[in-house]
């Protein structure tokens, strides 16, 4: 028995895994990098310019494609994935790089500054991940 494999089932592929190298790694994240170290926040900022953005936007394309290839525009389950990809692309290029960078400054004296900002940007990552959560249910039940 032949196998078949239709370029729309290539493109779900590769739509999944850019989903899981963009953002994945955000639910790693609080495990991987201790509070205070400049170098772990400089390297999230690296990740986030090199990794998550060109995935997220690879998702972003690969969706596209999806969504038009089956008339799906219309369905709850494209369109609400869709925004959260787009928030999350911008969450990470407007708020996280900025505040990686500005946490690796403020690491070295540390202080309140530091302790602060650090609390603020854990609970945006929280919240990004429950985002990417209710973006793979969505995805995944089709509700």
């Amino acid at each position: 028995m032949p196998l078949a494999v239709q370029f729309y089932d290539v493109v779900v592929s590769i739509h999944v895994m850019a989903v899981i190298a963009a953002f994945g790694l955000w639910f790693a994240y609080p495990l991987l990098v201790p509070r205070g170290d400049a170098a772990a926040h400089r390297a999230q900022a690296r990740v986030a310019r090199i990794v998550v953005t060109p995935a997220g936007t690879l998702a972003l394309l690969a969706g596209v494609y999806l969504a038009s290839d089956r008339s799906y525009w219309s369905e709850s389950w494209v369109g609400i994935p869709l925004l959260i990809l787009i928030v999350l692309l911008g969450i990470t290029g407007g708020y996280f790089i900025p505040r990686q960078l500005r946490l690796a400054e403020l690491a070295e004296p540390g202080g309140a500054e530091y302790d602060a900002l650090a609390r603020q940007a854990a609970r945006v990552a929280v919240v990004a991940a429950g985002l990417v959560v209710v973006a793979v249910f969505m995805m995944v039940v089709k509700p």
